[in-house]
């Protein structure tokens, strides 16, 4: 007869999705019962999306099914709180991550170290996510470096405010967009310590009429920091992207990004590989000048999908320089078709088809 023990071991065994750790080792099992043989596992389930819990259904289901005297496995859900953290005073501060209303994915795009290209992914991944039907935000939520009004043409608009308390974002491309850089002008230094910025985060999050969205992309600044954590710890997030560039100086710092969205219990989407040779426009040679492959390397050591590789061309830079993403400037480039992959694999990973989240 298997005992309550034998059944945690075998779901040991049990993947979460997006992760190489297993659901027992994150702290996502919180109870098991047997009965005459009826099995009854209960999740801490972090992410809201159905997806998620289907699989995990099905992966426990198979792993238990093993064992000769278990008729029955029922996996249950429910909302997986917060780690702890402490506040100032040495108090525990305990919160759940609630979703966002109306909203029904959140993907945060992150990077380890800054440079490597992760806003022009977030802002072509939002468009690109808009071009398939879908109804997409994007925050921008580095603080101190906003380049999503540049990127969108959009540096002239000012949000309007409702009843002088919310938020109406502005849309350009298909898509709402909220960033820092609407309320300052192009001079003005964001001078801002730490709660400063996870209150601007607070109410981007919270503050903007987004309305009903299949996908929130929220740009994330690089790094580790207030921002990221606000993020996490205020809202569930369906899923993180990381993008980086192939040498090591960049691949070292994925590895910190794919532990920040452990630690808090979110799936890893994938990887981003931008820059991953230049192509001369002259001769269309491909030049690997950051190295070769790091990214489907690191992708395939974490045990996380390759969402795709970028190339470092003249046309993408002008582009969003102009304030026009390439999808949308010059939609049958080659990098552009890789950024439409890229939103795809994405949207696949969410459950998200057609304009419909499911």
């Amino acid at each position: 007869m298997a005992s309550i023990d034998d059944v945690r071991a075998a779901l040991s065994g049990v993947l979460y999705p997006g992760f190489s750790r297993d659901i027992v080792s994150l702290g996502l099992v919180r109870d098991v019962a047997i009965d005459a043989g009826r099995v009854t596992v209960t999740l801490d389930c972090p992410a809201r999306k159905g997806t998620v819990a289907e699989k995990l259904r099905t992966a426990i289901g198979s792993e238990l099914r093993r064992f000769a005297d278990v008729v029955d496995v029922t996996v249950e859900t429910t909302v997986a709180p917060v780690p702890e953290e402490r506040s100032g005073a040495g108090q525990r501060a305990d919160s759940v991550r609630q979703p966002l209303p109306g909203v029904a994915h959140i993907v945060a795009v992150a990077s380890g170290k800054g440079g490597v290209g992760k806003s022009t992914v977030a802002v072509n991944l939002a468009v690109a996510l808009a071009q398939s039907g879908l109804r997409v935000g994007l925050l921008d939520a580095d603080v101190h470096g906003p380049s999503a009004p540049l990127m969108t043409g959009t540096t002239d608009q000012r949000p309007q405010m409702v009843e002088g308390k919310k938020i109406k974002p502005i849309c350009q491309y298909g898509i709402t967009i909220v960033s820092m850089g609407f309320f300052i002008d192009d001079r003005s230094p964001v001078i801002w310590r730490g709660p400063m910025v996870m209150s601007i985060v607070r109410q981007f999050l919270k503050d903007v009429l987004w309305g009903d969205l299949d996908v929130l992309v929220v740009d994330l600044p690089p790094g580790t920091g207030d921002a990221q954590l606000t993020l996490l710890q205020e809202v569930s997030v369906s899923g993180g992207v990381i993008v980086t560039t192939p040498q090591d100086v960049a691949l070292q710092d994925v590895r910190r990004g794919i532990s920040m969205f452990a630690t808090v219990q979110t799936p890893v989407l994938g990887i981003v590989e931008n820059m991953s040779g230049y192509v001369c426009p002259q001769c269309h040679e491909h030049d690997p000048i950051f190295a070769t492959d790091g990214g489907a390397r690191e992708a395939a050591t974490l045990e996380v999908p390759l969402l795709g590789r970028l190339a470092l061309v003249a046309e993408l830079r002008a582009a969003m320089d102009r304030g026009t993403p390439l999808v949308v400037d010059q939609p049958h480039h080659p990098v552009a078709e890789t950024f439409r992959e890229i939103a795809e694999r994405v949207a696949t990973g969410l459950g998200v088809h057609e304009g419909k989240s499911q």
